[in-house]
């Protein structure tokens, strides 16, 4: 255990040197741009397209995590003592803190007399980022790919703009605060995260790859045929 604990320290610095900053960056200013819209074009904002611009903002957001478990060099760190579920562990961790503390402005952003219940939105937005992880998760899980963010942040945009316009209004996924349909759809917010949640589990660890399997045949019958 403490040999495991010092290897997972002696990662920090590579993890976070890691990070793609970019993508996080990208989505942090979108999402903070777009939850501060309410206070920019209006000193009578409307409470509908606050709830709005702030449910976008957590999407922007969760788009920039698709990222976070990208690794250019995976087909070589699969081989280190290290877990692949440690070091994406390792990299929620370090992002963890800098996503509450970026939620937290995003929610102050909106008025106060237009913003939606805190708790209840809170849920979407950690909703949203779980789904995001565990979507990346699973790319990496069943594909070979080592960057799948790209693919798995246009998947993720076009669900759930897809959502919003097809899903039916009692599933109340996008309820308004006064809609009788706000606590049963976070209801279904809650079985979002944790199916999520789930998901992103058993995603964690790393694949065991079909080549694998074909390697070892080719290398039976190779010295017949030789």
């Amino acid at each position: 255990m403490r040999v495991r604990t010092r290897a997972s320290a002696q990662l920090v610095g590579p993890v976070l040197r890691a990070l793609p900053r970019r993508a996080l960056g990208a989505g942090a200013a979108a999402g903070l741009v777009l939850a501060a819209l309410p206070r920019l074009l209006s000193t009578h904002p409307d409470p509908w397209m606050a709830l709005l611009l702030l449910r976008g903002a957590a999407l922007a957001f969760a788009l920039g995590l698709t990222f976070l478990l990208d690794d250019p060099a995976r087909h070589v760190t699969a081989a280190v003592p290290t877990r692949r579920m440690v070091r994406g562990a390792l990299r929620t961790a370090l992002v963890a803190p800098f996503a509450a503390l970026w939620w937290t402005a995003a929610v102050l952003l909106i008025p106060a007399q237009v913003r939606p219940p805190v708790g209840d939105i809170t849920l979407e937005a950690a909703a949203a980022a779980v789904v995001a992880l565990a979507a990346s998760a699973t790319a990496i899980r069943l594909t070979e790919e080592a960057e799948p963010g790209q693919r798995v942040a246009i998947t993720l945009l076009a669900t759930s703009m897809a959502a919003a316009l097809l899903l039916p209004q009692h599933w109340g996924l996008f309820a308004t605060p006064k809609e009788k349909w706000w606590s049963p759809g976070h209801q279904h917010w809650a079985l979002i995260l944790a199916g999520a949640a789930v998901v992103w589990a058993a995603c964690g660890p790393e694949p065991i790859r079909r080549r694998g399997f074909f390697a070892t045949r080719s290398a039976k019958i190779s010295p017949s045929t030789g």
